[in-house]
């Protein structure tokens, strides 16, 4: 079983976090309106989740991580754990490698687990973003390798409410959440989970390659591609080690609102080595992935409804850990 370590956060008042975040958005944002209200029913659109609201004891998770994905995959690491975030699909049920947008009420009282979730991955026909729901395809609820994720009863209630319009900063929005949140409350970590719509403009994504349909694509004898195969998980000079190689193995795209994200993010690292940030977003008009930024600064639209979480769940800690493919 995989190790879990629990630590509690702090967890300031919505009123105070208004004030914080409403200071520190401006310095990034020509418009902004932070403020406290009723959550509005998710199940309804554009969100479509499985659940009311974002209230009822709030947690966020930080399961695995980057370095069981890159230099070389760690196909041995199979964790379990389905909320509401930003993760990887499992490529043992799915077949390949795609950016997995986690929507999970879980399974209680005689009730089954509904999965809303989406994944994105590289379509092997053009070579651009497909995004599929995952009950269409599967029937599961798992996830691979790693994930952030924000946890809790899916119960309506008060909760953050963010509005902001035309960046004029170099953050997006999530980073200067974070970054707000970090230059308050320098000392001590704060977490918010929580879900905002690209309402107007463009964002660019990731999404990760299909390393199996690349090399069959580079290899031009049928033999060689097992051998390829082999040879790729063996030798870390042909896996990523730096931020720009990962970059560069990843399929960059540019895709447009209305757009729905899934966000985890942490203030200050309380020690146990967690992704300060995370966002996935996907769309109903088929496009998702890994979100960046907004590319049309000037035009850019946002409102999004968050909670601070009280606990972070770390479970099964990278033993061996680095910094790379984090942004």
């Amino acid at each position: 079983m995989s190790a879990t370590e629990k630590i509690q956060l702090h967890a300031p008042g919505l009123e105070e976090l208004c004030t914080v975040l409403q200071t520190g958005l401006q310095t990034n944002f020509a418009e902004v309106h932070v403020s406290v209200v009723e959550c509005p029913d998710l199940t309804k659109e554009p969100f479509q989740f499985p659940v009311r609201g974002l209230c009822g004891n709030p947690r966020i998770a930080d399961v695995g991580g980057v370095p069981y994905l890159v230099p070389l995959v760690k196909k041995e690491k199979l964790p379990g754990g389905f909320f509401l975030g930003a993760g990887a699909v499992a490529s043992r049920i799915v077949g390949m490698n795609a950016e997995l947008m986690p929507l999970v009420l879980t399974a209680a009282e005689g009730r089954p687990a509904v999965n809303g979730s989406y994944f994105s991955c590289i379509s092997p026909v053009d070579n651009k973003c497909l995004q599929e729901k995952y009950s269409d395809k599967f029937s599961d609820c798992h996830f691979g390798l790693l994930a952030n994720l924000y946890a809790c009863e899916g119960k309506p209630g008060k909760v953050l409410e963010v509005r902001a319009k035309k960046r004029t900063g170099e953050q997006s929005i999530v980073t200067a959440l974070r970054k707000t949140l970090e230059a308050h409350y320098p000392d001590k970590s704060v977490a918010l989970g929580g879900t905002f719509v690209i309402q107007k403009g463009k964002a660019k994504i990731h999404i990760m390659v299909n390393t199996f349909l690349m090399l069959v694509k580079r290899v031009k004898k049928v033999l060689s591609v097992i051998l390829c195969i082999v040879i790729s998980q063996k030798n870390s000079q042909s896996a990523p080690n730096t931020n720009d190689e990962v970059n560069n193995w990843l399929k960059h795209f540019e895709v447009s609102a209305p757009l729905i994200c899934q966000s985890v993010l942490v203030s200050k690292d309380p020690g146990l080595d967690l992704r300060v940030e995370h966002t996935h977003l996907f769309s109903h008009h088929g496009e998702g992935g890994h979100y960046y930024i907004d590319t049309t600064p000037d035009i850019v639209e946002y409102v999004g409804y968050f909670m601070p979480a009280e606990y972070v769940y770390r479970v099964d800690r990278p033993k061996e850990t680095h910094g790379v493919g984090r942004d």
